[in-house]
């Protein structure tokens, strides 16, 4: 398995607004630099999206692949794990909610295994950039 990467950023909302934006996947190409398109596959009883096909281009890698999620019944808590893509061998991830005060703390953890012979220190460059980016993108869109 991949070797892991965790980031977290402060957010000034409350964690159900957060989580809100994190399962509206339909909208991920609007705010989401890298991902062109993001389409459920199939949900959970209670609306929440179970797969979701993804499309991206972050410039050196591009892929089609499906990641199935899995939601904490209190909602600080989302995981997912990769069901098939074309450029990675696997994906891990998750996003954790903890409120702090008036804002909330998120922390993402990704785990990613390429198709691809890839150094390892270019990976965790790669993984950085990915999860700095939705951090900060996942605040903006949030707070705005």
């Amino acid at each position: 398995m991949a070797d892991q990467s965790t980031q977290s950023i402060s957010i000034d909302a409350a964690p159900g607004q957060i989580m809100a934006v994190i399962a509206d996947f339909p909208s991920y190409p609007e705010w989401a630099g890298f991902v062109q398109s993001c389409e459920v596959l199939d949900a959970t009883p209670n609306g929440r999206a179970r797969q979701v096909r993804f499309l991206l281009d972050a410039g050196v890698v591009k892929d089609d692949y499906v990641l199935e999620y899995d939601w904490s019944p209190d909602e600080s808590r989302v995981d997912w794990h990769l069901v098939r893509g074309q450029m990675q061998k696997s994906q891990t991830g998750s996003y954790q909610l903890q409120p702090a005060g008036e804002a909330t703390e998120v922390t993402y953890t990704l785990a990613v295994d390429l198709s691809i012979p890839m150094l390892g220190m270019f990976k965790r460059k790669a993984e950085k950039v990915i999860m700095d980016t939705a951090l900060k993108e996942l605040k903006k869109r949030v707070e705005e």
